[in-house]
């Protein structure tokens, strides 16, 4: 048994290490959005998939694409459009002609068979094809005609939209969204990022970013995150704090039942385990801490909280209701042994 302790030990240690020369890498093309690489990085390795918003020029698609180059997977890119097919997604069947003469159909595989997934503006394809993607991120398979065909492994959706861009656009439906670990919101540089980003990117020069991780190790690494210990309080403190999103819940505060329609599923909860593990194991640690819930609790649940027309007129955002809420529900209380 203390070999093993000691063995997870040296895990986590090269674990963080290793997460340490990812954000190095990462820095020499993406200048800040440390929040933002961090919570991507915590939904790959909790085996989950992301919605990043922000206006264009923010970087979304070069950030995704230089963690696919450090992380060494395959990355495809879908920019979605009105017209856009489900089987422009997911492949289909051709009929070919095979050497001896006979016609038969062959599947060509679409561009989800890859490890990261990139769905650029996923909200300007209408719902059938944003459809598509539901069973490639629920289950890591794809059904064309009578056959299934299972996804690379790993295999992650990163979808991107702007928020503040509605004409003809097609909101993703409730169902859809609950699949998406976190949503990611990223927010304009401040002054000394954006004076760098300027400099860094008007030179010319290009920066060699080196290989991290592959495949393997990325599953490796979602294995032995499975293991970091979640406590007994910490559950309760999950299970409390999303269930506090529900209105007609008992336990749901005052200001919840007046200002939101509808809150979180179990789902929420599951993630907030999952990625709470996966901070705690890059940072090193074996045991979730309930500091790492609260990180995630406002990116894993302002997709899942409902609010209503009256939080609106009272200037009250989805972040803001979840941020109360964190600050509201009491941390467990520890027993006390006599």
């Amino acid at each position: 048994m203390a070999a093993e302790r000691r063995d997870f030990d040296d895990f986590l240690e090269k674990f963080r290490k290793h997460r340490e020369l990812m954000m190095e890498e990462l820095g020499k093309v993406i200048v800040g959005q440390t929040a933002v690489i961090e919570q991507i990085l915590t939904t790959i390795f909790a085996g989950g998939h992301c919605l990043l918003e922000g206006v264009p020029g923010l970087a979304k698609t070069l950030i995704v694409s230089t963690i696919a180059q450090i992380l060494d997977v395959h990355f495809r890119r879908v920019q979605f459009t009105p017209d856009l097919m489900p089987s422009d997604i997911t492949g289909t069947n051709v009929l070919d002609e095979n050497d001896a003469g006979k016609r038969e159909f062959r599947f060509v595989e679409g561009p989800v068979f890859t490890n990261i997934l990139l769905a650029d503006e996923i909200n300007r394809t209408p719902p059938k094809t944003q459809a598509a993607l539901l069973q490639a991120m629920q289950e890591r398979e794809v059904s064309v005609g009578q056959t299934t065909y299972k996804l690379p492994d790993p295999f992650f959706v990163i979808a991107t939209q702007n928020p503040i861009e509605q004409e003809g656009t097609y909101p993703l439906p409730e169902a859809q969204l609950d699949r998406f670990m976190l949503n990611i919101v990223l927010g304009y540089p401040n002054l000394a990022e954006e004076e760098k980003i300027l400099e860094s990117t008007t030179g010319g020069e290009k920066p060699e970013i080196r290989k991290v991780l592959s495949a393997k190790s990325i599953v490796y690494l979602q294995k032995q995150i499975s293991q970091i210990e979640a406590g007994p309080m910490t559950i309760n403190y999950v299970a409390r704090l999303v269930r506090a999103t529900r209105p007609k819940d008992e336990s749901a505060p005052k200001f919840v039942q007046d200002l939101v329609d509808f809150g979180a599923g179990p789902r929420a909860g599951q993630f907030l385990i999952a990625g709470a593990k996966a901070l705690a194991a890059m940072e090193g640690r074996p045991t979730v801490a309930l500091q790492d819930v609260r990180r995630l609790a406002v990116p894993v649940l302002r997709h899942r909280v409902g609010a209503n027309f009256q939080a609106q007129a009272d200037g009250m955002t989805t972040d803001a209701i979840i941020q109360r809420l964190v600050d509201e529900v009491p941390e467990p209380k520890i027993p006390k042994y006599t």
